[in-house]
């Protein structure tokens, strides 16, 4: 269906705004890599399959390579969850065989089922401190978080640390009602670099895709992290 069409008045000033305003807003401006990296996070967040197909094509003529978008996506499934993911996969999958992307990308993987406990807890060390060394012990929720969640795949390729930490702050406040996790993971975030007006640049770019009620909570939560 083309809005274009169907919704002329609400399609031009969706697009004046999306496309023209707010990647232009002075001092709110990000590279156009970075900048879809987050929409394609916070479109995963929010559910939003039918407006990620409209941007995948563009995130790839911005740098954002296959591999990258694959990392993405398949960090999802534990913020979002596979129900939430598995639909983002399928029509990834289906719009790289349409752009004649080859399957399966090379593999990313670094970890082994023998070590990537071990390696996942590493990762959470050096994201949030060496307190994390610890963690893991408190439950099995806590252990399967740095064995899956950070030894699975944040220690893969693809994407640093760095961005996998972003990229999770966009899922988090995508999604709204993860407040507490969203405020660690902006202390995880400001650790590796992505200090407090970069994480404000990355809620006004993917402000029109998720709304403003969450992100003026991402916004507050971005506040109660630095004054932390």
């Amino acid at each position: 269906m083309d809005l274009h069409k169907t919704d002329p008045e609400f399609i031009e000033r969706f697009e004046h705004f999306a496309f023209l305003e707010v990647p232009n807003e002075e001092n709110q401006q990000l590279e156009g890599k970075t900048r879809y990296m987050a929409i394609l996070a916070a479109l995963i967040g929010c559910g939003g399959v039918d407006a990620y197909k409209e941007m995948l094509p563009k995130a790839l003529e911005n740098d954002v390579t296959p591999i990258m978008v694959k990392e993405i996506v398949y960090q999802a499934a534990d913020y979002s969850g596979y129900g939430r993911m598995l639909p983002f996969l399928t029509c990834t999958n289906e719009i790289f065989a349409e752009m004649g992307i080859v399957l399966p990308l090379d593999g990313q993987a670094t970890t082994t089922p023998e070590n990537r406990l071990e390696k996942g807890i590493e990762a959470q060390a050096e994201i949030f401190g060496n307190h994390m060394k610890e963690a893991w012990k408190a439950g099995h929720i806590n252990r399967w978080l740095a064995a899956n969640c950070f030894g699975d795949y944040y220690t893969r390729k693809g994407l640093t640390l760095s961005e996998r930490e972003l990229i999770t702050f966009c899922f988090l406040m995508a999604q709204g009602g993860c407040e507490p996790q969203l405020i660690a993971h902006t202390k995880g975030n400001i650790n590796m670099g992505n200090g407090r007006e970069f994480l404000i640049r990355v809620v006004s770019g993917c402000l029109p895709y998720i709304g403003y009620p969450r992100s003026l909570n991402a916004i507050a939560c971005i506040n109660r992290a630095v004054e932390e």
